[in-house]
């Protein structure tokens, strides 16, 4: 049996006094606060309510880092907030949230949550120790504090004084650098697992190293990511792989043993193909995804997915080539395989598997580069995207140099010189009319 029993000197201790760090002794200022922030901290002041920022924004500037986003907390409940702001919608139902919006900008407010359901309002809905809504109210930061995850995330800035309120000693770990969950970390992973995926995504965004105990049930209680929504998980995939620091988490995962609960056919790849082709192309699709968002480049989510699937996506077309299926009807089965059995974990919506699919598809007429094509292979949408792939699978080491340098000079020629490639290729084997009830032959098939 496993011994869940944590270290005295390791937990944090249940209803401390908080520390009050006044104004002068931390190095937050309000004129690093979002002014819209600000507007709805000293709304909620002068209406009575208790304001707060809280969460990441405060960490992060006590981190000396720029905030992405102001998050605020109040004894206020959300139609109270909604009441101060004609600009304010509910949302959510499994936590009710009021975001105030301010042109691009969001606020989100969040009433205090209690964790004493019996003296609290709302309704909160638990199933085998997982929260599945929780809109139990609190009055004070005092009952919202051991709601939260981790103490880096559980730092309250008080509008009415400038003052830093830290129940869990939450600014010593920041000064320490590490990440630590609030109690008992088997409780608090079993309410919510993607706290798992939220620990490995915070420490390597923040550059923190994860204590002893909030790291140590990570490989046992993994498998409980595949109770989580498909739905969600995809939201949280999108967080852990487009922060710019994608190459990192991933190596966390997998070293966590993590990874293979959101992508089982990745994982299966690569264990197959150890340390070979499949784990090149991804750290590669990882890097090269963490560069572009740290130059301002946009990147898609389907890009990302083309790369990720692309492992178990050649093991079965393989498979159904075995099975006597032509190239690209074994590519077009393979894709509804793998897209398929994703979906039963990371569901991924239709908008970026369309464009994964088409990514994947056009990998074999840039292989072919078939004259009578290749021109207006250049007017394809989806042709940058292609080739960017064809280019990621030849520095992961397909045996596709030759095809890329083609492609790469092609786009850059004159029509006269593109005229001119396009008469050196080889002429393409004339196909068969297809007879009623036949089935039509294809060409060569895809390199890994």
């Amino acid at each position: 049996m496993t011994d869940h029993t944590l270290t005295t000197h390791n937990v944090v201790p249940l209803r401390p006094a908080p520390r009050i760090i006044p104004r002068a002794e931390h190095c937050i200022s309000r004129a690093q606060i979002s002014e819209y922030a600000l507007k709805v901290l000293y709304r909620l002041k002068n209406a009575g309510y208790q304001a707060y920022l809280v969460g990441g924004s405060v960490r992060d500037l006590l981190l000396g880092r720029r905030p992405k986003d102001f998050d605020i907390a109040t004894n206020a409940h959300p139609e109270q907030v909604r009441e101060l702001f004609k600009n304010c919608r509910l949302i959510g139902r499994r936590f009710r949230l009021a975001h105030v919006h301010f042109g691009p900008e969001i606020i989100e407010v969040a009433t205090f949550r209690s964790s004493d359901e019996a003296e609290a309002e709302g309704d909160r809905v638990m199933e085998d120790g997982r929260i599945l809504r929780d809109n139990v109210y609190g009055s004070s930061v005092e009952e919202d504090v051991w709601r939260r995850d981790f103490t880096a995330n559980a730092l309250y800035y008080n509008i009415e004084d400038f003052s830093i309120v830290d129940y869990v000693g939450g600014v010593a770990d920041i000064q320490a650098r590490q990440l630590r969950l609030i109690g008992n970390p088997y409780a608090r992973y079993r309410e919510d697992p993607v706290r798992l995926l939220r620990a490995i995504r915070f420490a390597r965004k923040l550059g923190l190293t994860i204590h002893p105990d909030t790291e140590r049930p990570f490989t046992e209680l993994g498998p409980l990511l595949e109770q989580i929504p498909s739905a969600r998980l995809f939201e949280e995939v999108l967080k852990l792989f487009l922060g710019a620091h994608a190459l990192p988490t991933y190596e966390a995962l997998r070293h966590y043993g993590l990874f293979g609960h959101l992508f089982p056919d990745v994982e299966a790849a690569l264990v197959e193909g150890g340390d070979g082709y499949a784990s090149r192309l991804l750290a590669q699709a990882l890097a090269n995804t963490d560069r572009r968002i740290s130059e301002d480049k946009p990147v898609t989510p389907a890009f990302l997915f083309a790369a990720l699937l692309w492992p178990p996506l050649v093991q079965r077309e393989q498979y159904h080539r075995g099975h006597g299926h032509p190239p690209l009807v074994s590519m077009q089965m393979a894709q509804d395989d793998v897209i398929s059995r994703q979906a039963a974990r990371v569901a991924i919506p239709r908008r970026f598997t369309q464009v994964t699919r088409e990514i994947w598809s056009l990998q074999w007429r840039l292989e072919q580069r078939a004259p009578k094509s290749a021109l207006r292979m250049l007017g394809h949408p989806r042709f940058r995207a292609a080739y960017d792939f064809l280019l990621l699978r030849a520095e992961a080491g397909a045996p596709l140099a030759d095809c890329c340098d083609w492609w790469t000079r092609f786009q850059a020629e004159n029509e006269q010189a593109r005229g001119q490639m396009l008469s050196e290729l080889p002429s393409q084997p004339r196909r068969r009319k297809r007879r009623p009830g036949g089935r039509r032959r294809a060409g060569a098939s895809h390199t890994p």
